[in-house]
Parts: structure tokens; C-alpha cells; sequence
């Protein structure tokens, strides 16, 4: 386990710049906000509730369908004329009623069946994109947390090279007036100044950015976020072997899994058009009351029961293009299948290899740091006996301070790189999030937006 500290030059530099806030929120409680509040996972979550449906809708289509019909006519005649027993003339006020109970049941309908087996498909694609936006909510809230520490990290380093360079520029103006130096050294250090002035604008600016990013995941929340603290163990995933992060991928990532229930769903459609081909056989049986108040009437009780048999012989070609339109759909299923294979184990390799870099880089900024600050204190020391310039110098500690964000920076690639390689392995949960969690320091915060 090795322990990484941040280097004191910075420290020394930014203390004073600190305000006194209260204990930040951390990660897990950053992720907690979202799942309440994140509109995407909530919409996830909906279009999941209303695929589910697909199975009932399925099934209903192989049950008994009952119906009750009934009707009620008044009639008034008033009729007369000549027949061959002579004139006539009726008037009759009468009413006529009539009920139906229907039963309808599918005996066999190959379409029905093959699209109840298809609704396991298409919810079993549902839940895995459900799963998979769960997972892609604990990579963008990780991302925008860390997002906002970065920027914040820009800020405390932009304000300490400002510091440093208001500080340059007096001593320039100092020197300059006992004439140890010429005025460029003081126009130089002014444009040092005003550049790093410039800087820190930036700098803001994007952390203001960065706050209104993770508020579209969580919310108009103001809360303070716990930065990175001091310990941040570095070690290569476990185990340490590519291929075997890469297989499992291959077998346990959602959006793998999705395309894959997509896919079989597809091909199934080809089977409910093909379907169009096979004969259909229904069974209706009901009963008939008819009541009629007429003069001269019949009412009647009638019960029915019959079967229906549709055979399809020629549909102008339907059911053959439909059936080709399908295969169609099914092979492109199977090459966003694949593309979401490769897009997966393309992830996988990234992050494995970000995560053995993001260690060699940590490290090599800190002997960076190390590096940076003798050159700087050499430059000063040049300064002093006239071999180095104020431009020299000022260069030399814009370099340092440099050299500090890149090793903050670093530290935040190799956690982003190892939560990007359990998203590709789905792997990715609220306990590995846990564990991330603890390198956090409630201590030392970001505080949030005054606005």
C-alpha cells in the first residue's frame, strides 16, 4: 500500500486561501441524492414498469374473451292499405329487447404463442437496460463529483499562482526601485500577474460549470463535497489479467445482455410474420334472448356454439415481404449485437490500461513536483547572482504549480479509469463505490455556489 501526500509547496501556498466550511458531503451520499432525484434512471425505471405489461397483454390474447351485448328498440306503426282480403289499418306501440353473451376462445394461433415467448424476451431486455442505467448513474455522478474537485483543484492552484505572482510583481517593483533590476522584470512580472488574474476567471468559471453538471443529476442541491484526501492507495486491477476482465464482460454486461435479448426478440418477430402462412382455428359460443312486445311476435332463446377455421391462401405478398422485413430487423439486431460487443471490450482495455498508466502517471507527477520545485529554487537562486531572468523565474514557478494540478488531476484518472472498468464487467456497485468512498476527507471540502 503506498501513501501519496500532496505536496507542501501547495499546501503553504493555499492554506490562508482555505475558508472554514462545514463537513462536505461525500460520494455515497452525493449517489444517494441521485437515485432519488435523477430524472434519466426515473425514466428507466417507467419504461421498465411498461414493458412488463407486454406479458399480460400476451397471455390475454390465449384467454377466453367474454362479451355481453344487449339491445332495447321502441317501435310505433301505423300502417294501413290494400291487400287481398281487402283494406287494412294497424297502429301498434310495442318494444323489442334483446341480450347476448359471447364467448370467443383462440384453439390455436401460432402468431399469439410465438409472441408470448417474445414478451419474456423484450422484459428480460428491459430489466438489463434498467440494470445498466443504475450502473450508469454511479459512473455519472462519480464523474461529475470528481469533475467538480478538479475544478476546484484548478481554482486553489489558480489563486495560489496568483498569490505567488502578486508577490513576484512587489518584489519586482522592489528591486526595480533600489535599481537592482530594469523595468521589463517589473513589466514581465505585471504580465505574469495579470495573466494568472486571468486564469483564475477561467478557472471559476469552470467549476461554476462543473456544479451545474452534477445539479442535473442530483438536483438543486447546495451541498459542500469532500475532496480527495491524502491516502489514496495505487494498485492494478485484481486480478490482473486483461483477458479475464474482458470475458467477463462478455458475459456480464447489461448493455451486452440487452442487445442480445433485443436480438432473440427479433428474430421472433420473423416467426409472428411468418405465422401468416398457418391456418387459425377459433371457438365462439354464446347464447341469444330476444323479447319482442309486438302484436304479432316470436321470442326466442338461442344458444350457439361454433368453430372457426381460417386458412390463409394468397394476401397480395404480405406476409412474404413482412416476413423479409423481419430478417431483415434481426440482422441488423445481431450487428448492433455486436457493436455493442466491441464497444465493450474496447471500454474494458481502456480502462485496464488507463488504470496501470493513471499509477506510472501519479507517480511520475510527484517526481515531477519534486523536480519543478528544484528548478525553481535554482531559477531564484540564478535570479540572485544575475544568471536568470524574472521571466526565468516566473516560468519556473508557473511550471510547479502546473506540476501540482497534474498529480491532483492524476489521482482522479485512476478512480474514474477503475469505476469505467466495473461498469464494462457490470460489475460496478454501491459497495465498490464504498471503497472509493474512503479515500474521501470529510474535513477539507468544495463548498458550493453562493447562487
Amino acid at each position: 500500500m503506498i501513501k501519496h501526500r500532496p505536496a507542501p509547496f501547495l499546501c503553504a501556498c493555499v492554506i490562508a486561501l482555505l475558508p472554514v466550511t462545514a463537513p462536505g458531503e461525500d460520494l455515497l451520499a452525493v449517489y444517494d441524492l441521485a437515485v432519488d432525484s435523477d430524472p434519466t434512471l426515473r425514466e428507466q425505471e417507467q419504461r421498465l414498469y411498461a414493458t412488463r405489461e407486454v406479458k399480460p397483454q400476451a397471455k390475454a390474447l390465449l384467454l377466453p374473451d367474454f362479451s355481453l351485448t344487449g339491445e332495447v328498440d321502441y317501435q310505433n306503426v301505423d300502417a294501413s292499405g290494400t291487400g287481398v282480403t281487402g283494406s287494412f289499418s294497424r297502429t301498434d306501440d310495442y318494444s323489442t329487447q334483446r341480450a347476448t353473451a359471447v364467448v370467443n376462445q383462440s384453439v390455436y394461433n401460432r402468431a399469439d404463442w410465438v409472441r408470448l415467448s417474445q414478451a419474456d424476451d423484450t422484459i428480460a431486455q428491459a430489466e438489463a437496460e434498467y440494470r445498466n442505467a443504475q450502473i450508469d448513474l454511479m459512473v455519472r455522478v462519480t464523474q461529475a463529483y470528481f469533475a467538480v474537485l478538479e475544478a476546484a483543484d484548478r481554482v486553489r492552484v489558480s489563486e495560489a499562482l496568483v498569490a505567488a505572482d502578486e508577490r513576484q510583481l512587489e518584489q519586482s517593483k522592489q528591486r526595480f526601485e533600489v535599481g537592482l533590476v530594469a523595468i521589463t522584470d517589473v513589466n514581465d512580472s505585471q504580465a505574469a500577474y495579470d495573466r494568472s488574474r486571468a486564469n483564475l476567471i477561467t478557472a471559476e468559471n469552470d467549476l461554476d460549470n462543473a456544479w451545474e453538471a452534477l445539479r442535473r443529476i442530483i438536483g438543486p442541491v447546495s451541498v459542500p463535497l469532500a475532496r480527495l484526501g491524502d491516502r489514496l492507495p495505487l494498485a492494478p486491477p485484481e486480478p490482473n489479467d486483461i483477458n479475464v476482465w474482458a470475458d467477463t464482460a462478455l458475459a456480464n454486461n447489461y448493455a451486452i445482455i440487452a442487445a442480445r435479448e433485443a436480438a432473440e426478440a427479433a428474430r421472433k418477430d420473423i416467426e409472428i410474420e411468418r405465422s401468416g402462412y398457418y391456418p387459425s382455428v377459433g371457438l365462439q359460443a354464446g347464447y341469444d334472448v330476444s323479447r319482442s312486445g309486438a302484436e304479432f311476435n316470436t321470442d326466442s332463446d338461442t344458444g350457439f356454439v361454433g368453430l372457426t377455421v381460417n386458412v390463409p391462401i394468397y394476401q397480395g405478398g404480405a406476409v412474404a415481404s413482412r416476413t423479409r422485413q423481419a430478417g431483415h430487423q434481426f440482422r441488423a439486431a445481431q450487428d448492433r449485437l455486436d457493436q455493442q460487443r466491441r464497444a465493450v471490450i474496447n471500454q474494458v482495455k481502456d480502462a485496464f490500461r488507463g488504470i496501470l498508466s493513471s499509477i506510472s502517471d501519479v507517480r511520475a507527477r510527484q517526481a515531477a513536483i519534486v523536480s519543478a520545485r528544484s528548478s525553481l529554487e535554482s531559477t531564484q537562486a540564478g535570479l540572485e547572482v544575475g544568471t536568470r531572468t524574472q521571466v526565468d523565474v516566473l516560468n519556473a514557478q508557473r511550471a510547479l504549480f502546473q506540476a501540482e494540478f497534474d498529480y491532483l488531476a492524476a489521482r482522479y484518472d485512476y478512480i474514474i479509469n477503475g469505476v469505467l472498468l466495473h461498469q464494462a464487467t457490470s460489475t460496478l456497485t454501491r459497495d465498490v463505490l464504498a471503497k472509493g468512498n474512503e479515500w474521501l476527507t470529510e474535513a477539507d471540502v468544495v463548498p458550493p455556489p453562493a447562487y
